[in-house]
């Protein structure tokens, strides 16, 4: 029996490796969130008049529409909401928990109103709330939800749900959408977004991501109520395409005049793909090429430096950076990010040995 020490090594190498990845793709996602604060809702030309050229984490300035009073290297509510989707998705079962998770929103805002924050729930999902408030089923809550606030937080589905069968991560990501973005939109949006971290997780690069990605936004349009809209996969592939041009200012500059970088779900997530491919698949550059763009700087950032976390790890990302966030606790984004690594390993072998 001398094979079975190296069996159990050999086990135990590939869920740090998991583990490592999960926490990369929060802590990617934080960076990008964080990096992206102070230039949020900002034109590039604002930009560069208030911080110049902005390479690492900066305090807004004293007159920010949303980030004001918060120090470099803060996160928002993409970090924050990405982490109590998690703990959301722990606390559910196999069947997600729509009363747990509006009730967990509302409180959200409540304790982030407190702390005299001016980042507060995105448009969609306060819509969805107030009907909820107002008496409508959680399930008719989110079918006007279009923007991309399902997209900034689905990572934790990514992590939980492998890449294949995709058509049940799609249904997993439909249901955390259902109470605040269920439009196919949303959906497609945020379905990109969690099957390139899943694949990413699994090894993936950004390219394969990618592909994953654009598959999932096809399939994933047809879920929940139509808007209008552009085709989130089709304009992933248009994205990715621009940033291929070899001149970085030029591909820049088109991503924001042709695909956008407001909160719409058909501009800012085709943009977060198109940051990622610009950078190679490197968090931290991600993250700088996104809180440059103008608009809506920290989501794009917080989703391309996520899937590119997800394949890179925790371990490679800069962890001088990492030290410098404020508003996050490493901890407790550790033992979610494991928890749904045990759960995604614990579903696999039950559908292995069922």
């Amino acid at each position: 029996m001398p094979d079975r020490p190296v069996k159990i090594a050999s086990r135990d190498l590939h869920i740090r490796d998991l583990h490592d990845r999960a926490l990369g793709a929060l802590v990617g996602g934080a960076l990008g969130d964080a990096l992206g604060m102070p230039t949020q809702t900002l034109s590039p030309a604002q930009i560069r008049a208030t911080y110049g050229r902005v390479t690492g984490f900066l305090a807004p300035s004293e007159d920010h529409p949303v980030s004001r009073g918060l120090p470099a290297g803060a996160v928002t509510d993409d970090t924050e909401q990405t982490l109590l989707l998690a703990e959301i998705l722990l606390a559910s079962g196999s069947h997600f928990d729509d009363l747990k998770w509006v009730e967990a929103l509302i409180g959200w805002e409540d304790d982030v109103r407190s702390r005299g924050s001016y980042d507060l729930l995105g448009p969609s999902t306060k819509r969805a709330i107030d009907a909820i408030r107002a008496g409508a089923p959680a399930a008719e809550a989110g079918r006007h939800g279009d923007t991309n606030g399902a997209a900034m937080r689905i990572a934790p589905v990514g992590l939980l749900m492998p890449p294949e069968p995709l058509g049940s991560l799609i249904d997993k990501v439909a249901e955390t959408c259902r109470a605040t973005h269920s439009t196919g939109l949303a959906i497609a949006a945020a379905a990109a977004v969690a099957a390139a971290v899943s694949c990413g997780l699994d090894g993936g690069d950004w390219r394969a991501a990618t592909t994953l990605a654009g598959r999932a936004a096809a399939e994933a349009k047809d879920h929940g109520h139509w808007v209008a809209g552009a085709d989130i996969s089709e304009r992933i592939g248009w994205a990715v395409e621009l940033a291929a041009n070899r001149d970085r200012t030029a591909a820049l500059q088109q991503v924001i005049d042709l695909i956008g970088t407001s909160v719409a779900s058909q501009e800012s997530v085709p943009a977060a793909f198109a940051v990622l491919a610009m950078a190679q698949g490197d968090a931290w550059q991600a993250a700088v090429l996104a809180a440059n763009l103008g608009g809506d700087t920290d989501t794009i950032g917080a989703i391309a430096a996520t899937m590119a976390g997800a394949r890179a790890g925790f371990s490679a990302l800069p962890g001088d950076n990492v030290a410098a966030l404020r508003g996050f606790d490493l901890a407790a984004a550790r033992k979610l990010a494991e928890a749904l690594v045990e759960r995604r390993q614990n579903d696999v072998r039950l559908k292995s040995a069922s």
